[in-house]
């Protein structure tokens, strides 16, 4: 029946879900580079493949921090819109001459597009999920301490990382609509409680941009339907032991 069948049809997957959201949180760390001034749009960071950081403890051994592609040069637009992993370890973590964010801005700025807490819409046992921070790794890994590589992993969606689809679409109409945060609701007619973020327009254009070029050009050309102007960021995120995708 439907309480004993394995794929839970009973549960609100919108709400109580939580899934992996890799690289469709990049939109938010480029916006959050761009607010904090660690980068402009046009600064080209080169992939080629992967970026290497050496071991303090074994210099054969360095840490390999891989992109999905050799990208090349790519700016902000670009980058999003080729979703370049490398790109954005720089941005998240730093890379030689590239400044990061750190684990610390990047939560800041995932949270006020709403991603760790509910979003206060009027339906049951809605998840907060989870934004990676040193805190929630020593709780939940026995008091480890964080790694550059977390903040690496964080920065392009992964590491622990846990959303909804909601919090994300609340998220994504966030950066479409000027940098209002909002209440989902469904009432018929009904606004939510509006919140607006501290956003400059300029930056959030860049973002759109780079958005728009994803379905253009970039790895969202699926939704390059003709009479519609769309934009969007597509997401691909390792589960589990196997490092299956989703």
């Amino acid at each position: 029946g439907y309480f004993t069948n394995k794929n839970a049809p009973l549960i609100d997957r919108a709400v109580t879900g939580l899934y992996t959201p890799g690289s469709v949180v990049k939109p938010f760390v480029a916006l959050a580079g761009l607010e904090e001034g660690v980068i402009t749009p046009e600064k080209s960071i080169s992939s080629s493949g992967s970026i290497s950081i050496p071991n303090p403890y074994n210099s054969n051994l360095p840490s390999i921090f891989r992109d999905w592609k050799a990208h090349g040069w790519t700016d902000m637009r670009e980058a999003l819109a080729v979703s370049s992993d490398v790109y954005f370890y720089a941005l998240g973590g730093g890379y030689e001459d590239q400044p990061g964010l750190g684990i610390g801005a990047i939560e800041e700025w995932m949270r006020r597009f709403g991603f760790g807490s509910p979003s206060g819409v009027v339906l049951e046992e809605e998840a907060s999920g989870v934004v990676p921070n040193p805190e929630w790794k020593a709780e939940t890994f026995d008091g480890e301490r964080w790694f550059l590589g977390n903040t690496y992993h964080t920065a392009i969606g992964q590491y622990g990382f846990q959303v909804t689809t909601l919090q994300l679409a609340r998220a994504v109409a966030a950066l479409a609509n000027g940098g209002v945060l909002r209440t989902p609701t469904i009432v018929k007619g009904a606004l939510g409680a509006s919140f607006p973020l501290p956003v400059e327009e300029e930056n959030l254009r860049v973002v759109r941009e780079g958005m728009r070029k994803a379905v253009l050009t970039g790895t969202a050309a699926a939704i390059n339907i003709a009479g519609f102007e769309a934009a969007g960021k597509t997401g691909t995120a390792e589960v589990g032991v196997r490092k299956e995708f989703i």
